[in-house]
């Protein structure tokens, strides 16, 4: 969950609108002590903006947002929660994927993907692609001269019969003996003229789209084929994706790993492990890399947002059933009803009798007693005498509380098999719910973003805030 967040956090996928430049170290503000350069910032917006020019309204609004982020990161550093061996080991754990990760060579694997590419082209020849349908009828090539006359007698008639019109997909389903294109109608797909018999391709490659052949043989046995479509293959951007999808199956990227570490180890000039190249690396990456330090800057605050706010925010609303009660009843307004309520149960009985005791007994006691009543004192051992639906019915959901609590005396309420007498206990709620756990969700969301309103004012006047608008303002042009 966390790592999610965190990646989640400034981290939507977007596109750079400002290109780098000597300026990029300069200070567009200062957060709790602490400086953010414009390379920073940059980076954060780019990711979370997908437009391709500068809104100036989007960007005075992001800056505020930006600052808040900050905030909140500072207030978990307060909190020493970038102590917590949790945090460190997470972080530490990232930091050494990311390393590898940047190990990678990818011009050997882009090298790789070329090579692989025109070796398949090589193989599938000048001729290009084919897709076909073929049927089928399976015969050994040292069949008796008996099975000979009348496979291919059964063949001849299926060909005239394809000639008079018949579907050649429904011809497949029913008589093809070959079990990997019969269900499909015979389809076999794309291919090229090495994949098949030579005397399969040969024929298939001399008809033109959409011709039919005659029944001919292979060392598989009597075919009829059908040319659906032909084309020359594809350039290498086509199916570039799927070749390195296809090379990363097979280890590719571990392999360029191991060859960029062969060539470190030759340039440090000592017999290094793996480890103790990576090491060094893992040292030398936000030298190197400045989008590998902004890639680790976000993640680290990302964690500790998460951390924070969850204590701050989420979790404490959660819990926070004394505030979760004033801040519905300061805007119970907010949740009224579009129309009535019925918060109560319907009980489902198998007697009359039973019903009757039931209505009584439960209009005395607490709602949370309800379910502990049914399940022991009614529903004793495997009996079940009772069936009780608990919740806040609105008019046209449940039948017997629109026949019973909301008068629609027309309304057919059909009994439940086994339990056909029911009873109704509870009370309508007009106009406003009784409680926050009657709209519990609404009310959580709500108080969560009043809880974060209020921290954030707490956070500004905590920690001093500095917003270089000169620098901003130079992002705008």
């Amino acid at each position: 969950m966390k790592k999610l967040f965190a990646m989640w956090a400034f981290m939507a996928l977007g596109c750079n609108i400002w290109a780098q430049s000597p300026e990029q170290d300069a200070v567009v503000m200062t957060v709790a002590g602490k400086d953010v350069t414009r390379a920073e910032f940059e980076y954060s917006f780019n990711k979370n903006n997908n437009e391709q020019t500068v809104d100036k309204k989007a960007l005075d609004e992001y800056v505020q947002l930006f600052v808040d982020f900050k905030l909140k990161v500072a207030e978990a550093e307060a909190q020493q929660l970038d102590t917590m061996s949790s945090f460190i080991n997470e972080l530490a754990g990232y930091r050494h994927q990311q390393a590898e990760e940047y190990l990678v060579d990818t011009a050997w694997i882009e090298q790789q993907a070329h090579l692989t590419y025109d070796n398949t082209v090589a193989n599938i020849g000048p001729d290009g692609l084919v897709m076909a349908s073929h049927i089928l009828l399976r015969m050994p090539q040292d069949a008796s001269e008996a099975v000979q006359i009348k496979t291919l007698a059964r063949m001849d008639s299926i060909h005239k019969a394809l000639v008079a019109g018949a579907d050649f997909a429904e011809m497949a389903v029913k008589h093809s003996e070959d079990p990997g294109s019969a269900q499909q109608g015979g389809q076999l797909g794309w291919f090229y003229r090495k994949q098949m018999l030579k005397e399969f391709s040969d024929v298939t490659y001399s008809l033109q789209i959409g011709e039919m052949s005659k029944p001919f043989l292979s060392p598989a046995g009597v075919h009829i084929v059908k040319l659906q479509d032909k084309k020359p293959f594809e350039p290498f951007e086509y199916h570039r994706a799927s070749i390195l999808q296809f090379l990363e199956q097979r280890g590719a990227r571990k392999m360029a790993v191991e060859k960029t570490i062969e060539a470190l180890r030759k340039q440090y000039g000592e017999e290094l492990t793996k480890e103790d190249i990576l090491a060094r690396e893992e040292e030398q990456l936000e030298k190197k890399y400045p989008e590998f330090r902004h890639l680790m800057q976000e993640y680290h605050d990302g964690l500790l947002l998460f951390e924070v706010s969850n204590r701050e925010v989420w979790e404490k609303a959660a819990q926070d059933q004394e505030g979760l009660e004033k801040f519905f009843k300061k805007n119970k307004k907010k949740y009224a009803w579009d129309s009535p309520r019925f918060k109560g149960a319907v009980v489902h009985c198998t007697t009359p009798e039973l019903a009757a005791q039931v209505k009584k007994a439960m209009k005395k006691m607490p709602e949370d007693q309800w379910r502990n009543y049914i399940q022991k004192e009614i529903n004793q051992d495997s009996l079940k005498l009772a069936y009780m639906q608990v919740g806040l019915f609105k008019q046209g959901v449940n039948a017997q509380v629109d026949k019973q609590v909301f008068g629609q005396k027309e309304i057919e309420a059909a009994p439940m098999e086994y339990y056909p007498y029911a009873v109704v206990v509870g009370k309508i709620q007009k106009k406003y719910p009784a409680s926050y756990r009657d709209v519990r969700g609404p009310v959580t969301a709500d108080y969560q973003k009043e809880l974060e309103r209020l921290w954030i004012e707490g956070l500004r006047k905590k920690f001093p805030v500095t917003i270089h608008w000169e620098e901003i303002e130079k992002l705008k042009k």
